[in-house]
């Protein structure tokens, strides 16, 4: 195995454990919903690629708004200051959504064109 996929293999590997920790967390926060609702809403950060209606600009925006781990943690730590479970729930639940993303090979997006993001482009073949 070369450097870059063992380095990819190693990112994957955290990437299920951020996303698997952060679902266990949210256990914790499940704000008394039935897992059913919690399916939906761990995909619903995915409607964010509406904003690619608009353009790729704006698109890309607000895909990375919904999927930047530091606006996660922002919204998790409000919910800590202010003793809101909704807060620290949408905050797991944005973590938990854009870790499993990445381990799937999806990263915050480039404005030129969806495919094109932070971890390389989405289907083109690595030449190594």
């Amino acid at each position: 195995m070369n450097q870059q996929k063992a380095m990819d293999l190693t990112i994957k590997i955290e990437e299920l454990a951020i996303t698997t920790v952060s679902i266990y967390f949210l256990s914790t926060y499940n704000l008394g919903l039935p897992v059913w609702i919690w399916v939906l809403l761990f995909f619903s950060p995915d409607l964010s690629m509406a904003g690619y209606l608009v353009g790729t600009r704006l698109g890309a925006f607000t895909y990375n708004i919904f999927h930047h781990r530091g606006v996660a943690l922002a919204v998790m730590g409000a919910g800590f200051l202010m003793h809101m479970d909704l807060l620290i729930a949408g905050g797991l639940l944005l973590v938990a959504h854009s870790s499993f993303d990445r381990m799937l090979g999806y990263g915050l997006k480039f404005t030129d064109d969806f495919k094109h993001t932070s971890l390389g482009w989405i289907g083109k073949i690595k030449d190594n």
